[in-house]
């Protein structure tokens, strides 16, 4: 055997150890509901609403309902998840005037997964469509 080939297969031998994967951090998606909807969740409602100008926003959730007050309490919605997960199928309703809600409608039901964005973006459409956020 050549010197040549001697050194290469030595140098094939002898591969560096391959570094172990570094684990990801689960999305923010897969966190517990609980802990996604009160982490992450009504902070974004939250920031998204400051950039309508709502300064006023009061937000709760309870029993898998995030609920939102402002304008003195004379508006309201409220997001229903039908079980404690944001894939779940999803219910949506608002109110006026400080009066209760009369009709529940489907929210975000084409949507196969639901990213924090499209839930926040979902609320926001809905609100500024009634003309409750910016004038049209």
């Amino acid at each position: 055997m050549s010197e040549t080939t001697a050194s290469n297969s030595e140098q094939v031998k002898e591969k560096p150890a391959a570094k172990p994967k570094a684990e990801k951090p689960p999305a923010i998606e897969e966190l517990p509901f609980d802990e996604f909807i009160s982490t992450h969740y009504l902070p974004a409602l939250n920031k998204a609403f400051g950039k309508q100008g709502v300064s006023d926003l009061q937000l709760g959730f309870n029993n898998s309902q995030v609920r939102g007050v402002w304008a003195q309490g004379l508006r309201q919605f409220t997001v229903y998840f039908s079980k404690s997960d944001i894939n779940a199928q999803k219910a949506f309703s608002c109110a006026d005037a400080g009066r209760s809600p009369s009709t529940m409608e489907p929210f975000l039901i084409d949507e196969r997964k639901a990213p924090l964005d499209l839930l926040v973006f979902g609320v926001i459409q809905r609100l500024t469509a009634q003309k409750w956020l910016t004038a049209n």
